[in-house]
């Protein structure tokens, strides 16, 4: 880069496409008014396109694919199970990996109990802050537990020494907390910019392929709940691992949306105690403490959350409304989806409930995307309006469609057998996927072709 020769240039916030004016819609990404202007630098002409080819570039030989080694003994365990599952079995030597979440979430925490374990077990393990004093870090490492000289701590946000740092000390772990602080003296831009946050990220992925270094990268999250920066921050890395939850409430969950060594939407649960996060060995049962006995409107529901079942209870409040238009809404789940359901409810069962209002929420704070719900969400809608009680000893899972039907879902048989180890005595699910699961004993299984057949089980 020649000194002094600047340009301007717009950058997208939300993807990263570079423009020489602004722009109000992104080509790209289609938003709105995302386009900031940064100054960057221009290279310099003094050397000839050949010349500089010849001087930055290294031969190298390329290998076979039969010598190329690979076993799940490279993977590092952390020692804590949760972490471990939603990275796909442990640390690949060599991976990026993002953690975002909300301010104050435990995303520190986590990745201080994982310097922890892994500094304990003899790794050598490099946990880099900007926003933290040295002070500060081991206050809040005092919380955790002891710790072994093999932890090393460094507050530094430029990113040139942090690079040297890592190239001479190679450490076999990295944390950098957090990505929105590095800075790079080649770009003018401030701390935290699209040009910044990218140039670092870049500059990570190159120590960590180069030097076998795992780095785990925080990044700050908007008030829409994405990581801050261009969307080619995620493209960057390896996993994209975000932390869900209340604040206010006891526990997290660590859901992965990104993995290239493992299972996508492998979701972790931990429990925010004193000494940090705790694991949540039985989910399941974690999330259905508290729910109530013999309460029309309340059914438990099977979710599959990557490859694990969960239990989750779904409540739903349908009463008279008093407004001409009535009232909808939906916690933890798809509004679209809830509308939907009522209406094949409305006009398959013949029920009238598009004069009453209707809320549907899925208890613990979890968010649930999955079709598999549909049965549970109809079925407490059903039980609410009727005002009978479902017994608490059944659990439903399967998808509706438009007619009316009760369509057969994935992994069934985990499901039933999650329900089984829990004690529930009856599942309703879709009769083709009953069919299939007919040599599973201990638990009752009920199968139901169309939203008729649901109707009178309630």
């Amino acid at each position: 880069m020649a000194k002094g020769k600047r340009a301007m240039m717009y950058f997208c916030q939300s993807c990263g496409h570079e423009s020489v004016k602004w722009m109000g819609q992104c080509p790209s990404c289609k938003e709105w008014n995302t386009f900031v202007e940064e100054e960057v630098a221009v290279e310099s002409k003094g050397m000839s396109g050949k010349q500089a080819v010849r001087s930055k570039v290294q031969k190298v030989e390329p290998i076979s694919f039969s010598q190329v080694s690979l076993s799940e003994e490279d993977k590092m365990k952390t020692e804590i199970e949760e972490l471990d599952q939603v990275l796909g079995g442990g640390i690949v030597p060599g991976s990026l990996t993002l953690v975002g979440g909300d301010p104050g979430i435990g995303k520190s925490t986590l990745l201080l109990q994982v310097c922890r374990q892994l500094s304990n077990k003899g790794k050598n393990v490099l946990y880099i802050s900007g926003e933290e004093s040295l002070k500060q870090i081991k206050l809040r490492a005092m919380r955790i537990g002891e710790f072994t000289d093999n932890l090393q701590l460094l507050c530094e946000t430029k990113l040139e020494i942090i690079k040297e740092t890592l190239q001479e000390k190679k450490p076999q772990v990295a944390v950098i907390d957090s990505i929105q602080t590095m800075y790079s003296e080649e770009i003018s831009s401030a701390p935290g910019s699209v040009s910044q946050v990218r140039e670092a990220t870049a500059v990570f992925l190159q120590l960590a392929k180069s030097y076998g270094i795992s780095i785990f990268i925080v990044g700050h999250v908007t008030k829409e709940g994405t990581v801050a920066g261009p969307r080619v921050l995620e493209h960057m890395v390896d996993t994209v691992l975000y932390f869900e939850g209340d604040r206010d409430a006891l526990y997290r969950i660590l859901r992965s949306v990104k993995n290239r060594f493992g299972s996508t939407n492998e979701i972790g649960v931990f429990e925010m105690a004193k000494e940090g996060l705790r694991e949540v060995k039985n989910p399941s049962a974690f999330l259905l403490e508290g729910r109530p006995k013999q309460a029309s409107g309340s059914v438990v529901v099977c979710s599959m959350e990557g490859t694990r079942p969960i239990l989750i209870e779904i409540q739903a409040l349908v009463c008279d409304s008093s407004f001409n238009l009535p009232r909808r809404q939906a916690n933890g789940m798809d509004y679209n989806r809830v509308n939907l359901l009522m209406a094949v409810i409305e006009k398959r069962m013949t029920l009238h409930i598009s004069h009453s209002d209707a809320y549907v929420n899925v208890a613990g704070g979890m968010r649930v995307s999955e079709p598999a719900i549909d049965l549970g969400v109809v079925m407490a809608i059903i039980s609410s309006f009727k005002n009978r009680p479902i017994d608490d000893k059944i659990v439903v899972f399967g998808e509706i469609g438009l007619s009316g039907e009760v369509r057969a879902v994935s992994m069934a048989e985990k499901r039933v057998l999650e329900a089984k180890k829990l004690g529930f005595k009856t599942c309703i699910l879709p009769k083709s996927n009953a069919i299939t699961l007919s040599d599973i004993k201990g638990i009752e299984l009920i199968g139901v072709e169309n939203v008729q057949d649901v109707s009178n089980l309630v």
